[in-house]
């Protein structure tokens, strides 16, 4: 049964890579980018709870 473990973790793949030009990036970190990108033209844009004044 460990031994299977051990199987599996040398079976682990590194990824795929895209590359443009001189500059190479794992799918998963483009990924990561890609939503922190989201989230922070999100936080430029969405107005904060509660800054509204009612008169």
């Amino acid at each position: 049964m460990l031994s299977t473990f051990f199987a599996a973790l040398t079976d682990i793949s590194a990824g795929t890579y895209y590359g443009f030009g001189n500059f190479l990036i794992q799918s998963g970190n483009l990924i990561v980018i890609i939503v922190m990108l989201v989230l922070f033209v999100l936080a430029l844009v969405l107005p904060f709870p509660g800054t509204r004044r009612s008169k």
